[in-house]
């Protein structure tokens, strides 16, 4: 028994170890660190503010437990029977009720005034300098800039954890689970409005260090607002359940000066017009399989798998797979739509080339290749197909 106990015990230090020593420690750059305790360092004023609510608050809640708890502990050791106390008789007190409701009244209104005040502040989204708005999907964020320079500019921002790290096969990075491929870019010091749907479920768009939690709800418009004091990254993650992946959509807010904004603003813009998408003209079959090994990369490989083979169990494989090797019209209407039922997404906010593009690349792709009806789809039959 007692061997058996101590390898079981040595396996499972073995196991603890070993998961110790897969992990890069480290804290993780404008997100969590090792071993906090505290929040989130504050880079905005309404940050600051709520940090202190914070601790106002808790440091009242505090001191009401000492002196309730004090008071009843020594009442019950000063007058226990085995002292020979003699109980009160009073049948009411009118100081004892005037105080009861005096204080905590005071108490109330100590902390909602500076609470009110904060609050106030964090709905004021008048006179933004930069509006953006951020759409929540299962399981990622997309970003569109709706005034100022930036105006147009839109793209997708997902996890870009490598899976290897996921699976345990690689050593996990500071920021495991809080990185993304295109973080959201602002300028320094400006008032930033957020303006935040969903396109599926409700998600919750929150980065701690800018002091900004707002829920997203399919269908309506919910806005916040920021102004960050110094540049860096800062990182946030959905905060609302959203689904199997939600611990998989981090947001990454990268705050640069007003400079780098102009610069970053004018290269998005340029690759805007060098990369812009016709859905009319043909598109060669070599052309959507480039494209299309790129967009599955981004979108579709953590459920489906780099093979193809999917994850038993919860999503099926593409290779080989009956839609996949069918008609072009099933494969469709399962990215513009989803599966009802199933962890299957819509996938219309993805342009008609992008969707064309995905869906001809999974046709050739694997042993896939060669077998299936309409091998390469135009992206006019997405444009016919919405």
């Amino acid at each position: 028994m007692k061997k058996w106990l101590g390898g079981t015990l040595g396996g499972i230090g073995a196991l603890v170890g070993g998961a110790a020593q897969a992990w890069e420690r480290g804290d993780s750059p404008g997100g969590p660190a090792v071993n906090q305790l505290n929040m989130h360092e504050p880079i905005t004023q309404i940050a600051a503010e709520i940090g202190w609510l914070h601790w106002m608050m808790l440091g009242i809640c505090l001191f009401i437990f000492i002196c309730v708890f004090g008071v009843m502990f020594y009442s019950i050791w000063a007058h226990r029977k085995s002292r020979g106390v003699t109980p009160a008789t009073f049948h009411e007190s009118l100081g004892v009720e005037i105080a009861w409701t005096i204080v905590p009244f005071v108490i109330v209104i100590a902390m909602a005034l500076p609470a009110t005040k904060t609050v106030v502040a964090m709905k004021d989204t008048s006179n933004p300098d930069v509006t953006i708005k951020a759409t929540g999907y299962q399981w990622k964020w997309g970003y569109e800039y709706l005034d100022g320079p930036a105006t147009g500019i839109s793209f997708l921002s997902n996890l870009s954890t490598p899976r290897a790290q996921m699976d345990g096969l690689e050593t996990k990075g500071v920021n495991y689970l809080m990185e993304v491929d295109n973080p959201l870019v602002v300028p320094v010091d400006a008032k930033v409005r957020i303006v935040t749907t969903a396109a599926d479920v409700i998600h919750s768009w929150m980065v701690p260090s800018l002091g900004v939690k707002q829920d997203a709800f399919p269908g309506l418009l919910r806005d916040t607002w920021f102004r960050a004091e110094r540049t860096g990254e800062f990182r946030g993650q959905c905060a609302e359940l959203c689904g199997k992946d939600h611990a998989y959509m981090p947001i990454v807010v990268k705050v640069v000066e007003q400079a780098e904004y102009e610069a970053w603003v004018k290269e998005q813009q340029e690759l805007l017009a060098a990369n812009a998408d016709d859905p009319t003209r043909e598109w060669e079959a070599e052309e959507l399989i480039a494209r299309g090994e790129r967009v599955y990369a981004a979108n579709c490989v953590a459920c489906h798998q780099a093979t193809g083979k999917g994850v038993p169990g919860a999503f099926p494989p593409l290779d080989g797979d009956k839609i996949v090797l069918g008609p072009a019209a099933g494969q469709i209407d399962v990215l513009l739509h989803g599966k009802p039922g199933t962890a299957m997404a819509s996938f219309a906010q993805l342009n008609d080339v992008e969707i064309a593009s995905v869906i001809t690349y999974t046709r050739h792709a694997w042993s896939n290749a060669g077998k299936g009806e309409e091998p390469t789809v135009q992206p006019a039959a997405i444009t016919a197909a919405r």
